[in-house]
């Protein structure tokens, strides 16, 4: 069907009641790479979105489906108050922190992934003119878009181009400068996606300095490939929440679930404002279920350390690549040597997918996760074949 001119300004006038600044919303891309055009139909290995390249075991699969058929009652709404869920997190989050510290399950909200509890941060803290949020480029693009879709200002500062820190400088003028409305939220990500790399020193000393009435979320997403968690200090800081998620080392992905650990009052009032029976009970039960096999699910991840060493080696002998250290299951890099390295990186992904793998171009750079031995072998070879 085609649109008329007319027809169109007609559908424009009707749609006036939009908000006029999320016209211009880059929305996330789920899978990204570029369209390409094949003759011939070929399996993509997806080395793009930072998930566990293997399925849960079949085991696992085959007890969860006995759930479903013994326990679930598709007419009726899952458990909106997650206690069960929520009791395995918190001793798997006390766990976690290590010893001496004790995480309740009032400490504890859980959400459809991490983005719903995100919103549900921007919502208690921002919406209605009440504050602006600071972030550090480049790092996950959903703390901005979420923001924008609440009409919440976004304030960003950059990240040294040799090792991805923080600007702290211009982080601390940014939150003195910002008013009308202040900023009320700092992400800070640990280990930063997509460029891999931890929070330093400096730079957890800087959230330790800031005042009580700015919350400070801590990413925590890769916090299982990384073994860096602030989870212990969430005592003496009030004003701090960490967020997690089961879909990358749990293997989880498909079932959208993330959860937030913080000061109870802070908890109640993400509880107050996220959506009732916001998980299926199918994602309920599967979390509680790799919790309950944590140990042998978790076991994977030295093999996917290992396989992540193995694939810098590769890609740092590529002259035309700058290969980055990662504390995370993914490799950040980028093209030097060329005049214009975002166009030959945009070509690099689109090549690479028509020989069969997908790779995210991202914040100035390439982010490849780390799939299966297979996987990135041919990842490795595909870029060295390319770029030789």
């Amino acid at each position: 069907m085609t649109i008329s001119s007319n027809t169109a300004l007609t559908v424009a006038t009707a749609l006036s009641f939009l908000r006029d600044e999320l016209t211009s919303l880059q929305a996330y891309t789920p899978h990204p790479g570029g369209a390409v055009v094949q003759s011939v139909q070929i399996e993509i290995d997806r080395v793009e979105t930072n998930e566990s390249p293997y399925d849960l075991p079949p085991a696992l699969k085959q007890e969860l489906a006995q759930i479903w058929v013994d326990e679930i009652e598709s007419n009726r709404y899952p458990d909106g108050g997650h206690d069960r869920l929520k009791g395995l997190i918190a001793t798997y989050a006390s766990e976690s922190a290590g010893s001496g510290v004790s995480i309740q399950p009032s400490q504890i909200s859980v959400g459809n992934g991490s983005d719903e509890l995100l919103r549900s941060i921007l919502i208690a803290t921002c919406v209605g003119g009440a504050g602006s949020i600071l972030v550090a480029a480049p790092t996950f693009s959903m703390y901005g878009i979420l923001a924008q879709t609440l009409g919440v200002p976004v304030v960003s500062v950059n990240r040294s181009s040799l090792n991805f820190e923080v600007d702290l400088v211009a982080a601390q003028k940014a939150i003195t400068d910002t008013q009308n409305p202040p900023v009320r939220v700092v992400f800070m990500v640990h280990p930063n996606s997509p460029t891999g790399n931890a929070l330093t020193t400096a730079e957890l000393e800087w959230m330790r300095g800031l005042p009580s009435d700015i919350l400070v979320v801590i990413d925590e997403a890769y916090f299982e490939f990384s073994q860096h968690t602030v989870v212990a200090e969430l005592v003496q800081h009030p004003n701090w929440v960490v967020l997690r998620t089961f879909s990358k080392a749990f293997r989880l992905a498909a079932h959208r679930v993330g959860y937030a650990v913080g000061h109870p009052q802070l908890i109640a009032t993400l509880e107050q404002v996220r959506l009732p029976y916001n998980l299926p009970s199918i994602s309920l039960a599967a979390a509680e279920l790799v919790l309950k096999h944590h140990v042998s699910l978790l076991s994977a991840i030295a093999e996917t350390m290992s396989e992540r060493d193995r694939l810098s080696i590769v890609l740092t002998a590529i002259p035309a690549l700058q290969v980055w250290r990662s504390d995370a299951n993914f490799i950040y890099v980028r093209i030097q040597g060329v005049p214009n390295p975002d166009l030959s990186m945009s070509e690099l992904v689109i090549k690479l997918k028509s020989l069969g793998t997908s790779i995210r171009h991202t914040g100035g750079g390439l982010r490849i996760s780390i799939g299966s031995p297979a996987e990135n072998q041919r990842t490795g070879a595909r870029i060295t074949q390319l770029l030789k």
